[in-house]
């Protein structure tokens, strides 16, 4: 398989078409470029994967989850950090070049930021068309 990212694990849980499946954090991570930006911080957790086949899952069955695209992932970090980053810049600069209190722009700015986590949230379902992961069984 020539996925970016692929995760082992084991299937947590089953429901209708999704699989929930349990995956650590792996000895690679230490080494990825990305690792800075990446949301991987706990030892482990839960990834949820749509699958039309989650039947011929069993709970405790080991399995590679993996994301097929790289641009899925960029795709990822740019709605995640990038754009937020550019949201919170573009209040403060805009704010101080109106020479609005220091305070003011500093808080608003923030509150940019957490109206725009707040939309992609609304949009999470947007999102889980089009940053898809696929789940094969470990052989």
């Amino acid at each position: 398989m020539s996925a970016t990212l692929q995760h082992r694990g084991k299937v947590e849980r089953i429901a209708e078409d999704r699989v929930f499946v349990r995956v650590e954090r792996q000895a690679a991570c230490a080494g990825c470029h990305a690792k800075g930006l990446c949301g991987e911080k706990g030892a482990e957790r839960i990834m949820e994967v749509a699958t039309p086949h989650a039947s011929t899952f069993e709970v405790g069955e080991s399995v590679v989850v993996a994301l097929l695209r790289p641009s899925m992932g960029w795709s990822s970090v740019v709605w995640g950090y990038v754009l937020p980053l550019v949201a919170l810049l573009t209040v403060l600069f805009g704010l101080k070049a109106f020479s609005v209190e220091d305070g003011i722009a500093a808080v608003s700015s923030i509150a940019a930021v957490a109206v725009y986590y707040v939309v992609l949230y609304m949009l999470r379902s947007k999102f889980d068309k089009r940053i898809q992961f696929t789940i094969i069984k470990e052989s």
